[in-house]
């Protein structure tokens, strides 16, 4: 139960978070995209959309610290954790090198052909990708810090941090929109320097508070060790990177096609989805410490049973927000912008159902990567992320439409790579195939299938309005919450619910 509550008291953290920033975030994509306008905005999101993956990099490649570092708390084995800090620094300084050159050699075949930009846009993309490479070589340095704040489950000060760069963001905005000069490079270069001091912020914290925060690659050397977390970090980095230039190259496919504009619809798309998964990746990183720390205690049976907790939970939380966001996408995106660009509606519902499917998995990638042989799992998982790309750009060569972009890569991306989660996870974590689907699989599809019956209904006899949109997200949110209770949720699980709830009323009552 105090495990249970520390989860809690986490995720509670990060929802607090969540709720501020969300806000500040939606209103910012409001500000710059009426400042920049949408074509400057489709150039920032093809030529600097790489910064916004910045925090998925950072918390991708933090996984293979975490893991070493959870793995070795769940020993009770604090000197093993120096020494993984120390070869962490070491091997992610080495990828930072790497990281920078492989991005100034793409630069230029991206300015010499492969990018459809004006050319009096061509000077503003150039400062904005430089901006970029500088950020993303500082942020790739201090992975090992992020790590350790995660492998020590300290989510209030994380969340202060995320708090605090959403006000700079915000800021950002403002100083945007009330400049007279090139609003794009202003845009570019703010936005780049925002990373270095959160990351800088929170590498001071570290080295403050956590003993194994001390830099000294000789005294803690291990070669041993070193081997293994580096065959771990290549292959966790060759899965990061894999998937960015996947996601990249979609979007430099998009623009090659299609031009700037439809750029800023993907990148609308992308906001939105990142927004909503806050909801379900908040949990996952309160609950992913624990997942490694059972398997380092040597404790399979119960990594598994958080494993499958985490997955019906994930896609439980996701739904929840996205079935209203699925129903009623044109007049919410009307309430968000003023302008919406092309296409976007069409975009963001296939985006969301892309995510709304790999939420079934996402705790079964963290178990595989906790029992640590990740080398084909890797490898499989890399090829589905590239194999969209000449597959959409055959289609695009053959005059299909944009949105088919976004059908090929939920259909790989996200069923392809589900499967092969749950294949890796059956193989390597002996998860049994026929608990998944009774204990994850059936609860959430009629859990789902439900709340999105009753959230269609007032369509039928309402017209385009914000009344309808207020009773899509009465009637899906109340027949969820309904079906989750009476049916999602196993009996020890509305067991532990209950005195979770009368834990809390207790608390108030007792101040």
């Amino acid at each position: 139960m105090q495990h249970v509550n520390k989860v809690i008291k986490n995720t509670g953290f990060l929802y607090a978070k969540m709720g501020i920033t969300m806000f500040i975030s939606l209103y910012t994509t409001r500000l710059i995209l009426n400042a920049l306008g949408a074509s400057d905005f489709g150039i920032f999101n093809i030529v600097g959309g790489a910064i916004a993956m910045l925090g998925f990099l950072n918390a991708a490649m933090a996984g293979a610290t975490q893991r070493f570092m959870s793995y070795s708390e769940g020993e009770g084995d604090k000197e093993k954790q120096t020494r993984i800090f120390n070869i962490s620094i070491v091997i992610h300084f080495a990828i930072s090198i790497i990281v920078g050159i492989v991005l100034l050699a793409a630069g230029y075949f991206f300015f010499n052909g492969i990018l459809n930009i004006a050319p009096d846009r061509i000077y503003a993309a150039k400062v904005v990708y430089g901006s970029l490479i500088v950020s993303t070589i500082f942020t790739v340095m201090t992975v090992p810090y992020d790590a350790v704040m995660n492998a020590h489950e300290n989510m209030l000060y994380y969340s202060i941090v995320g708090v605090v760069e959403s006000f700079m963001k915000l800021a950002v905005a403002l100083a945007v929109v009330y400049t007279v000069g090139d609003k794009l490079i202003l845009y570019g270069i703010l936005m780049a320097i925002i990373p270095l001091i959160t990351m800088t912020i929170m590498r001071i914290y570290c080295h403050k508070h956590y003993s194994e925060c001390v830099i000294a690659p000789k005294r803690y050397w291990d070669k041993g060790m070193m081997k293994e977390m580096a065959g771990f970090a290549g292959w966790n980095f060759t899965s990061t990177t894999t998937s960015m230039v996947g996601n990249y190259g979609v979007g430099v496919l998009l623009n090659h096609f299609f031009g700037t504009v439809l750029n800023a619809s993907f990148g609308i798309a992308a906001q939105l989805n990142g927004q909503l998964v806050a909801f379900s990746s908040n949990m996952l990183k309160a609950l992913n410490p624990s997942i490694v720390k059972a398997e380092g205690g040597g404790e399979r049976q119960n990594m598994i049973k958080i494993a499958f907790i985490g997955c019906k939970f994930s896609f439980f939380l996701f739904s929840f927000f996205t079935i209203p966001f699925l129903i009623e996408t044109s007049t919410i995106l009307k309430i968000w912008l003023k302008n919406t660009p092309d296409w976007s509606i069409i975009f963001c519902r296939l985006a969301i159902l892309r995510t709304l499917i790999e939420q079934l998995t996402l705790p079964l990638n963290t178990a595989i990567n906790a029992q640590g042989e990740i080398k084909k799992y890797t490898v499989f998982r890399s090829l589905l992320y590239l194999i969209p790309l000449p597959l959409i750009f055959i289609l695009f060569l053959n005059g299909f439409p944009a949105y088919s972009m976004l059908i090929v890569t939920l259909l790989i991306g996200g069923v392809a790579d589900g499967i092969n989660s749950l294949y890796f996870a059956i193989v390597k974590c002996k998860v049994i195939l026929s608990e998944y689907i009774r204990i994850v699989f059936m609860k959430v599809f009629w859990v789902f299938l439900v709340s999105v019956f009753f959230g269609f209904l007032p369509l039928f006899f309402l017209g385009d309005s914000i009344q309808r949109l207020l009773l899509v997200m009465s009637m899906s949110m109340i027949s969820f919450l309904f079906m989750f209770y009476f049916y999602g949720l196993a009996k020890e699980e509305r067991r532990q619910l209950s005195l979770i709830i009368s834990s809390i009323k207790f608390n108030k009552l007792t101040r």
